[in-house]
């Protein structure tokens, strides 16, 4: 795997630092970025029932009732 130099050298120090690989380092990031995806999904299936909204009509009431 290539990670830009200064990537690199940021991943190194946390590694120092934390006392950890950088594989672990990497391998946490993906879990958590993986995980945020899956609780994204979850919310998108969770309203997929819902009826969609026309942009222009959604502006025009908050505009009607003073909100923008």
């Amino acid at each position: 795997m290539y990670f830009d130099p200064e990537i690199h050298r940021a991943l190194r120090l946390k590694s120092a630092a934390t006392e950890r690989s950088i594989s672990d380092v990497v391998n946490e990031a993906v879990k958590l970025s993986l995980a945020e995806d899956a609780d994204d999904l979850a919310a998108f299936d969770s309203r997929a029932r819902e009826p969609a909204l026309d942009f222009d009509k959604v502006v025009k009431a908050l505009r009607r009732r003073g909100k923008i």
